[in-house]
């Protein structure tokens, strides 16, 4: 019983295989026949008709070895008389590659780019080595390789994670939320942020640990606070080891947007370098889609069940907030 049932199995996938072949084969003799009408003489595009037609015929029927015969003569056909039309295999490889490659370079441009955390300034939102989707065309789609802005969709939000271009160095990519609008005057006071002289409402829920792998900081503590952003909740964390910091009253200019990160004490941000242009970000974080701490032990290859251990599958496939 299980001999017969494996060969039928076999069997199947063998007609599935060679139905596949065939598709390809007419396919192709068709798109010739099309395209290059004008270089084939009538009795052999009459010839290469015939036997697409057989083919056709044997796949609408039940018999293997019918089909088989009948694509070996299409084939023969297709060689003898399409030959000069013919792609080779290597050609027909080249291509998918090439219109494979072309897609991706397309939707990375346009529609999603993959981003790597480096370092601990969105903890605990965002940790070291955590792999992110952002969303390209959020705000609107922008040239290649430019800062030129193709079409405006929207405008960033307050609470939004956005990457974008460096300021000082366009070069270098960073990640951050936007805290302040255009227009808008920023406050910090302690490390409490005000906004048009009105604190941000928050609250402390406790104490968060951490390890800043990033810059070496290990076995952190930290106060973490749940701020609301225009009615949207995200966490921000407070080192205890360092002085309150305070910064401004500064105004934001039109066409900018103010960012911190979201471990406000160990964050590089609009405090220090000011802040980032509407044409500088590239788009909003969505998602976690991978994540490894990086323990220092080394590739997979020399040690694998330690590299394997350091895979953080909580944070796979969680939305960024």
């Amino acid at each position: 019983m299980a001999t017969s049932l494996f060969s039928w199995w076999q069997q199947r996938g063998l007609w599935r295989r060679t139905k596949a072949e065939g598709r390809h084969l007419i396919r192709e003799a068709r798109r010739i026949l099309k395209h290059k009408s004008f270089r084939i003489p009538s009795a052999a595009a009459e010839g290469v008709t015939l036997a697409i037609q057989d083919a056709e015929a044997a796949m609408g029927g039940s018999d293997l070895d019918r089909l088989r015969s009948a694509l070996a003569g299409l084939d023969e056909v297709m060689e003898q008389k399409l030959a000069f039309a013919r792609k080779s295999t290597l050609r027909e490889y080249s291509e998918s590659i090439g219109i494979a490659i072309a897609i991706a370079l397309l939707l990375r441009a346009f529609v999603v780019e993959a981003f790597q955390i480096p370092s601990g300034s969105m903890i605990p939102t965002l940790e070291v080595g955590d792999h992110i989707f952002v969303s390209k065309f959020s705000y609107g789609l922008s040239v290649p390789f430019t800062n030129a802005k193709i079409l405006e969709l929207s405008q960033p939000k307050r609470g939004d994670i956005i990457v974008f271009k460096y300021p000082l160095d366009t070069t270098t990519d960073y990640i951050k939320r936007v805290v302040g609008l255009p227009g808008e005057t920023i406050e910090v006071r302690n490390n409490e942020v005000f906004v048009n002289s009105r604190p941000m409402s928050r609250e402390m829920v406790g104490t968060y640990h951490y390890d800043d792998t990033a810059d070496g900081l290990a076995d952190r503590q930290g106060d973490l606070w749940i701020e609301h952003l225009d009615g949207r909740d995200h966490s921000a964390l407070q080192d205890r080891e360092r002085q309150p910091a305070n910064y401004g009253p500064f105004q934001i200019p039109e066409g900018n947007v103010f960012v911190m990160g979201d471990n406000r004490d160990n964050s590089s941000d609009s405090r220090v370098w000011g802040t980032v242009k509407h044409d500088l970000i590239k788009g909003r974080a969505l998602i976690v889609w991978w994540s490894r701490a990086n323990t220092g032990e080394g590739s997979w290859l020399s040690q694998p069940l330690a590299w394997l251990k350091s895979i953080r599958f909580r944070r796979f496939f969680t939305a960024v907030k």
